[in-house]
């Protein structure tokens, strides 16, 4: 064997070593087990479970693509980071790290998630440690309860994992079964990857999903992503609790929201469309495309997106009043033991796409059984 490759070997051993206890994968230790020895790297989509470190790695041909966390600080499972075909990382790097110029507000906007603002009225997309004790009993956590099955493929991967939403009380009120697959295609003639999420959440009891605008996938990204018009303000959560967020640094931001309805920009939030799409460039010319299909069997599709120009890009199915005062209140229920299911697809593409492009990804989605 080379002795550079003996080298490089040793550095992987010494990096998960010293990082065991850190959970999350650093920019640092991705750079290394994708790094352009292909020591470790394999063709393919690789779905690499690390119990140790409570995280699974999803890799494309070695080079890292995001890693399903558990156990971090946001009370919930993530996916964090995700990187574009380009090798570009598309979401914000706070709380777990600082980047130039990136916003340090809503601690729970971490990497991509699913999970809601009032259940029962418990709040689960709000829930970090940053929440004072005090209010803790507001709130509500998902917890990774295990691994049901990965699958590593050629031009695919798979994840299945199941979760138990608990509240503040201590009762488990939802089980939930995420099945994730992890792909790369080409759109349009761009490389493209994508992640479909098929979420199937059960109820224990009557649970009620009382309409409120803080969900119910959503993911925060990076600060070239973000509307250079962003303006700023005082955001409520579904407790009343204030976040002040800072007017735009336009320095770098570029991001611009367009839904299948014609809606651009401001115009976005609130408004509902079968896919929303967020398109950018970063400060060395790179043309970056993060767009979320919805499913036509979805409960209250088609969605309503919840879309900030702060980087807050989320598509929300229950909440209906929230964003349309015309609109009655839509307050979904699952009777105990009954279960309710929502298919997503989010596509990251190193490129642009044309309104008729994401239309006809979205025809395909709905297609597929």
């Amino acid at each position: 064997m080379r002795l550079g490759n003996l080298l490089a070997i040793g550095l992987v051993a010494a990096v998960l070593t010293g990082c065991a206890g850190e959970k999350l994968p650093t920019p640092y230790m991705f750079a290394i087990l994708a790094g352009p020895s292909g020591v470790i790297a394999a063709p393919g989509v690789s779905v690499a479970v690390k119990d140790a470190d409570h995280r699974v790695d999803v890799t494309i041909d070695g080079k890292p693509f995001t890693s399903y966390l558990w156990q971090t600080n946001q009370r919930k499972p993530i996916l964090y980071p995700i990187i574009a075909p380009d090798g570009t990382t598309v979401t914000r790097g706070y709380p777990f790290e600082t980047r130039p110029g990136e916003r340090v507000d809503h601690p729970h906007h971490a990497g991509l998630w699913f999970n809601y603002g009032n259940a029962n009225n418990f709040d689960f997309w709000n829930n970090s440690d940053a929440i004072k004790p005090a209010d803790q009993p507001k709130y509500g956590a998902i917890h990774h309860d295990r691994i049901v099955s990965t699958k590593s493929g050629r031009d695919s991967g798979e994840l299945t994992t199941e979760s138990t939403w608990t509240t503040a009380a201590g009762d488990n009120i939802i089980t939930q079964t995420t099945r994730y697959v992890f792909s790369r295609t080409t759109i349009a003639g761009q490389p493209a990857r994508s992640i479909d999420m098929t979420v199937t959440l059960k109820a224990l009891s009557p649970v009620t999903f009382h309409d409120d605008k803080e969900g119910l996938l959503g993911m925060r990204v990076a600060h070239f992503l973000e509307s250079p018009t962003e303006k700023g303000g005082v955001f409520l959560d579904a407790n009343g609790k204030p976040t002040q967020v800072a007017a735009a640094d336009p320095a770098g931001a570029t991001g611009v929201y367009r839904t299948s309805e014609g809606k651009v920009g401001e115009q976005v939030w609130s408004t509902r469309g079968r896919w929303c799409e967020l398109s950018g460039t970063t400060t060395d010319a790179k043309a970056e495309t993060i767009a979320i299909l919805d499913h036509k069997g979805n409960p209250g599709y088609p969605a309503y997106w919840h879309a900030r120009g702060y980087g807050l890009f989320a598509v929300n199915p229950l909440g209906a009043h929230i964003f349309d005062p015309k609109t009655p209140a839509m307050n979904f229920t699952i009777d105990k033991d009954k279960s309710a299911t929502f298919r997503y697809r989010i596509l990251f593409l190193s490129g642009k796409a044309t309104p008729e492009e994401l239309t006809h990804q979205t025809d395909v989605f709905d297609s597929e059984k």
